[in-house]
């Protein structure tokens, strides 16, 4: 659970930033979003959270 909340809000300073900076436009970033809300609520979602958490273990353990 923490994990995905640091993981949530370093995404969502991220995309701020890149907001604030002119990287990313405002629409771009929408339909991004809108796409990740739609990929969650389909039958991959349980292979990308694995995938997320495999990586995540693979980072902690480098530290």
């Amino acid at each position: 659970m923490a994990l995905t909340v640091s993981l949530v809000l370093f995404a969502g300073i991220t995309v701020l930033v890149l907001l604030r900076t002119g990287y990313l436009r405002l629409w771009p970033a929408l339909a991004a979003a809108l796409f990740g809300f739609t990929l969650a609520s389909t039958g991959v979602a349980p292979a990308i959270t694995s995938a997320i958490s495999n990586v995540a273990g693979w980072i902690s353990s480098l530290g």
